[in-house]
């Protein structure tokens, strides 16, 4: 489904988060698909079962997720999980425009980063 970097530094819990909502934006989970459980999930990423569950509800916080008590998990079809993604992507592009500032780079720096990125998936 996905990996994780231990090495990052980003914590485990974010890295499974960020995923999903990767993987929703990108039209990968579609909304009604149900999720792996937790269980499940745990096994094939190597991790705590607890910290699944952590994402699962920040997910669910955020109204990108929902539960059905015996059924499961499931990617939200609501527009407003597409609205937490959209959400979700301006404040990590917000985050890194403020990191890149402190790194020295000006806007028109940031901006041709921008338009490279673009260039380079065709958009």
């Amino acid at each position: 489904m996905f990996q994780l970097d231990y090495k990052s530094g980003v914590p485990i819990c974010d890295q499974i988060v960020n995923a999903f909502i990767r993987m929703k934006a990108l039209k990968i989970l579609d909304g009604g698909q149900q999720l792996p459980s937790v269980r499940s999930l745990a096994i094939d990423l190597s991790v705590n079962p607890n910290t699944i569950q952590k994402a699962y509800s920040q997910l669910e916080s955020m109204g990108i997720i929902y539960s059905v008590k015996g059924k499961g998990s499931f990617m939200s079809e609501d527009a407003s999980a597409d609205l937490a993604v959209i959400k979700t992507a301006k404040a990590n592009f917000a985050a890194a425009v403020s990191k890149a500032r402190e790194m020295g780079l000006t806007k028109s720096d940031v901006i041709e980063i921008v338009d490279e990125e673009y260039k380079e998936r065709g958009l």
